[in-house]
């Protein structure tokens, strides 16, 4: 397993600087407030099920690719943090995201949105300041040599103010989309939320964490570009996901190669035998342990 300390020096390839600018973006209205019996649902998804789920359905035309959709997550974190960074705003990776920088500071390649946390505080001044503003990343595809341009939509939930997760239809207080495509990262607000329970930060969603848990934040880097993480991630990772998180080597139609250090998809021929042989290695544990009737009587 590789440990916390070289994984905060991983080391990426370089990137020419990106150049961004922002301008106001006019909603269309699928997504704002409407005067329903129940809440509102702020962000609206191209549908239902792991992969339209994860589209917003104002700028969805079609599915992205598996080829693609990696590439298409990297330049949305990419410029994001780039974002934020340049504008002194405090964000950290959080949930599956996180998970991803542990193993080697990509994103995963099954995974279909990403996750990143800010304070309470933070999620006002981006409401106030900066909502409905398109930011232009540009950067230089290290690959091909072009200048590629993409462009996303900081859009926060007038519901990010409300302290309780309600009927659960806006406990996603902003998002970063892409609106080429669809694609979002889910930005989710942090406070101390319990009055009986000070130090004890929580977004909507019920996720909880100490104070010296978070902070300070650690520097480090996610997918080549300045991220932060949270200063005790590895228990925040086992809490969340529990140990097997940080150790199984096969997920998703995925397995982990040491040589590469990155997750590869396997064949349907090589993930059947896999899920065989764990079969047969579970009836063995089975059969290996004692039975009822074969314990000692006291």
């Amino acid at each position: 397993m590789p440990s916390p300390k070289s994984l905060l020096l991983w080391g990426f390839a370089s990137l020419a600087t990106p150049v961004f600018a922002s301008r106001a973006h006019p909603r269309d209205g699928t997504g704002g407030m409407q005067s329903d019996v129940k809440t509102p649902k702020y962000f609206r998804e191209a549908g239902s099920g792991l992969a339209l789920s994860h589209y917003d359905v104002r700028y969805f035309k079609e599915k992205v690719a598996y080829e693609q959709h990696r590439f298409v997550l990297r330049d949305l974190i990419r410029s994001y943090l780039t974002t934020m960074n340049g504008k002194g705003i405090e964000t950290w990776l959080a949930h599956g995201t996180l998970l991803g920088w542990w193993w080697n500071g990509q994103i995963m390649p099954w995974d279909y949105d990403l996750d990143v946390q800010i304070s309470n505080n933070t999620m006002t001044w981006l409401g106030d300041n900066l909502n409905g503003t398109e930011h232009v990343y540009n950067y230089t595809d290290p690959a091909s040599g072009t200048l590629v341009t993409n462009t996303y939509l900081l859009d926060v939930n007038p519901h990010h103010v409300e302290i309780d997760r309600g009927d659960g239809r806006n406990i996603i207080d902003a998002r970063w989309i892409d609106i080429q495509n669809g694609m979002f990262i889910d930005i989710t607000g942090l406070r101390e939320r319990e009055a009986d329970r000070p130090g004890i930060w929580s977004c909507k969603n019920k996720h909880r964490y100490k104070s010296q848990d978070l902070w300070p934040l650690r520097l480090t880097e996610f997918e080549g570009v300045k991220a932060r993480i949270p200063y005790n991630f590895e228990m925040i990772l086992i809490d969340e996901y529990d140990t097997k998180s940080l150790v199984t080597e096969q997920w998703s139609g995925h397995k982990w190669d040491h040589d590469i250090k990155t997750w590869v998809m396997m064949d349907p021929e090589e993930e059947q035998q896999r899920h065989l042989e764990a079969s047969e290695r579970k009836k063995q544990e089975l059969r290996a342990r004692p039975s009822a009737s074969s314990s000692p009587v006291s």
